[in-house]
């Protein structure tokens, strides 16, 4: 196959940042994708309504006229969150999801949840009216290695957490362990993943063998090879359960090369052309459409988009830049280590 024509799709956990970084960075998810989960993990964060509306419009401003570009505002979960808000947010359509992030797991996460006890009065809400809770999925236990921080925490605090809120529906962002995978295979009712593009291709190999390579450095950490082939294995299924989150993170190069660089991924710009090559490579070109564009809709009760992309597979490799430039700096482009011969022919037809 040379030509592939999809449903145009949709970015289900973005990193735009704010400022220089996000006015750099926009342009490359806009051209490719119709709407994107936004986190709100900025300094400060987003936690309020109005705090969304403020950073929706700014992104919205950074967009170039006539981009059709919607984002879809996250709030970040705080023990201090006002359930109240966090509704009208959700009726007002101004706020789609709510992002837990376990207190220092991540950028930026330092406002997080420590005391889970304290945040299911809003977790009680939310599953109320129906609103999705999108989790940073690790603990954060000095004693837990940072390989088995998905799968502790799958068994000490979400599985205790989804007995005690029935019917909150809840999105295991970013998945990386087979132990995730196999969590929301035998959960039929209420719980998805996303995956992102990285971790289809890369193993904890690529950050450390031979030399430690930071641009390959995100979290949660990229983990052994039998994990990576049971994201590929749930990717490409088609199972509705899994969907794109790309989890592009931008992070100037200078915050990454240095001696405690930063973690994130920038695969906005090449994200569609990567999951062709795995799509393909895996035979499973005709289930592209359902992870990237129609799943992910599915599970957030929004349409499929109406518009179409064009997928087109050249005979020679397609040479990407192996950086962009922005105000904030030079940001360096994920290298998935093969040559990429698909891209993105026409974005919206």
């Amino acid at each position: 196959m040379d030509s592939l024509t999809i449903t145009r799709p949709d970015d289900w956990h973005l990193h735009l940042r704010d400022g220089a970084m996000l006015a750099g960075v926009l342009p490359y998810t806009a051209a490719h994708f119709s709407r994107a989960i936004i986190m709100p993990n900025l300094v400060p964060p987003v936690v309020t309504t109005a705090d969304a509306a403020a950073y929706r419009n700014r992104i919205e401003m950074a967009l170039s006229p006539g981009s059709t570009f919607q984002p879809l505002m996250t709030l970040y979960l705080t023990e201090a969150t006002d359930a109240d808000d966090v509704a009208r947010g959700f009726a007002d359509g101004v706020v789609r999801a709510v992002k837990l992030y376990p207190a220092g797991a991540t950028t930026n996460s330092q406002s997080g949840v420590r005391d889970i006890d304290k945040v299911v009065p809003v977790l009680e809400r939310m599953a109320e009216i129906g609103m999705p809770l999108c989790i940073h999925g690790e603990v954060t236990d000095a004693d837990v290695d940072i390989f088995d921080r998905e799968a502790v925490f799958i068994d000490r605090v979400l599985e205790p957490l989804r007995r005690r809120v029935p019917g909150l529906r809840v999105v295991m962002e970013h998945v990386t362990t087979k132990n995730g995978v196999d969590y929301v295979l035998a959960n039929p009712d209420g719980l998805a993943a996303t995956i992102t593009t990285h971790h289809l291709i890369i193993n904890r190999n690529a950050i450390l063998a031979g030399g430690i390579r930071p641009h390959y450095y995100c979290l949660p950490v990229a983990k052994r090879e039998t994990h990576r082939l049971a994201l590929r294995a749930a990717a490409t299924s088609g199972d509705g359960r899994f969907f794109l989150g790309t989890d592009s993170a931008p992070h100037t190069d200078a915050s990454k090369q240095t001696a405690c660089g930063c973690a994130g991924i920038f695969s906005a710009i090449n994200t569609m052309a990567c999951l062709a090559h795995v799509f393909e490579e895996d035979e499973a070109l005709d289930r592209l459409e359902a992870f990237a564009s129609l799943n992910g809709p599915a599970f957030y009760g929004l349409p499929a988009n109406e518009e179409r992309m064009v997928l087109k597979r050249a005979a020679d490799p397609i040479a990407l830049p192996p950086r962009i430039e922005t105000g904030a700096g030079p940001v360096t482009v994920f290298d998935p280590m093969f040559p990429i011969h698909w891209f993105v022919a026409d974005e919206a037809v």
